[in-house]
């Protein structure tokens, strides 16, 4: 009987019959987004079974999940509650720990975080409700099953009546502006998706950066849906043809190449990484360094 390498026995190969339709891609938006950034990285998260062992956690992935929380509870109590008065104890019941340096660099993070989510609250009306929080939107195409988890969908009057809009928070150090927004493909699927699932129109995506309270902002048009649609379709057509190589007797690390670069410092997976161990690590508090200085 042929021997069968464990890495290839990670894709198993599906039978079918002719003329049956090609299975689709089952995906979300990190999923994608892993494959375009370095298909290495995918592969070890997706495909290798055993998955290669993880990094440490990263003090910044903590921050943003606990600020991401905060938010979601904040929209859960009842309106009268919605108050900045309210996050102390909203973002400390939700607060992760992971990754910081020292109790010192933690409890700075955790008020420059309550900070940013002071002011942001104020800036809201305690009576809109959303239509969804951290609600999953999905769809189908041709090639793809997606489905995602968006921070925030609002409804907002538009010209032919209600629209859908796309909230992503951002925690991250640097600013935004509108061609992250227009750029981002996460945010454009969530919207393709929101549109079959509220039926209704679904343009505008926002990125609100918390850190410096500004809003990035693009609408789309049906036309610019569809090309990030068409991109996400590419994406899966290559990596289904990759794990059906493997699955095959193809050499993964032809099937899935390293992309190095800067992003290397920062991978879960750098220590199993030949290429990526070229690259110098980053500590896991390292994003969140810039918290210890002055703010302004």
């Amino acid at each position: 009987m042929p021997r069968t390498s464990p890495r290839s026995a990670a894709v198993p190969e599906q039978l079918g019959f002719a003329g049956m339709p090609e299975r689709l891609f089952v995906c979300t938006p990190s999923k994608l987004g892993t494959f375009t950034d370095c298909p290495r990285r995918y592969r070890y998260t997706y495909v290798d079974r055993p998955a290669p062992p993880k990094g440490p956690p990263w003090a910044h992935n903590s921050l943003g999940a606990s600020v991401h929380t905060a938010l979601k509870n904040w929209y859960a109590v009842p309106s009268d509650r919605r108050v900045a008065e309210s996050l102390p104890t909203l973002l400390k019941s939700t607060w992760v720990r992971e990754g910081y340096r020292d109790v010192e660099q933690e409890r700075i993070a955790y008020r420059r975080s309550l900070a940013w989510l002071e002011t942001y609250v104020r800036g809201l009306d305690p009576l809109d409700e959303p239509l969804g929080v951290e609600r999953v939107v999905a769809t189908k195409t041709a090639v793809l099953a997606f489905n995602g988890r968006a921070d925030r969908i609002d409804s907002r009057p538009g010209e032919q009546g209600p629209e859908a809009v796309i909230v992503d928070y951002k925690t991250g150090r640097s600013g935004l502006d509108a061609d992250d927004a227009r750029g981002s493909q996460a945010l454009a699927l969530y919207a393709y998706a929101a549109q079959r699932v509220f039926r209704r129109p679904c343009h505008r995506v926002e990125l609100h950066h918390l850190p410096t309270g500004t809003t990035a902002v693009h609408e789309h048009t049906d036309e610019s849906l569809a090309r990030q649609v068409a991109r996400a379709e590419d994406t899966a057509r290559d990596i289904m043809a990759a794990e059906k190589a493997v699955a095959s007797g193809a050499d993964p690390d032809v099937e899935f190449p390293t992309r190095p670069g800067s992003l290397c410092g920062w991978c879960d997976f750098r220590r199993s990484c030949p290429a990526g161990q070229e690259v110098a690590a980053k500590e896991p508090w390292s994003a969140v360094e810039h918290l210890e200085r002055p703010s302004g």
